[in-house]
């Protein structure tokens, strides 16, 4: 199995709501997230799929959803207020732990027809979380 990753950098802020700790307040991380993908045979240039064409898709969806974006869940009881401010925000169903991220983006590639096989999501340089098959 031949497997290649590409790494991308984001900025967000979150809260986890009913969360009884330090995340419960509004916050901000500079996150890492490492897309892996898998293919049993490599296309005709000899390549699982060109970092460039991988980097230009998952890039292009993070910068418009979740990069410099305000990361909440639905049920959050501060979503009225800050869109009524006019800040920008993602929203989830869950709360956007970095297992929620994980998850999320890895869906997404699997919506793009990308052959993921893992992401990984860096919440901070020592503490991620990973959602694979």
């Amino acid at each position: 199995m031949y497997k290649i990753t590409k790494t991308f950098h984001l900025a967000y802020g979150h809260r986890l709501f009913n969360y009884n700790g330090k995340c419960e307040n509004l916050h901000g991380h500079n996150g890492k997230i490492e897309v892996t993908l898998k293919a049993k045979k490599l296309n005709h240039e000899k390549m699982v799929m060109d970092f460039t064409e991988l980097g230009r898709k998952i890039k292009k969806w993070l910068d418009s959803n979740l990069d410099h974006k305000m990361i909440l869940a639905k049920k959050d009881t501060l979503v009225p207020v800050l869109k009524k401010q006019g800040q920008a925000c993602f929203l989830t169903t869950d709360n956007p732990t970095a297992e929620t991220l994980a998850k999320l983006i890895f869906e997404t590639a699997l919506r793009m027809k990308l052959p993921v096989c893992e992401v990984n999501f860096w919440e901070t340089s020592t503490s991620m979380a990973s959602y694979g098959k």
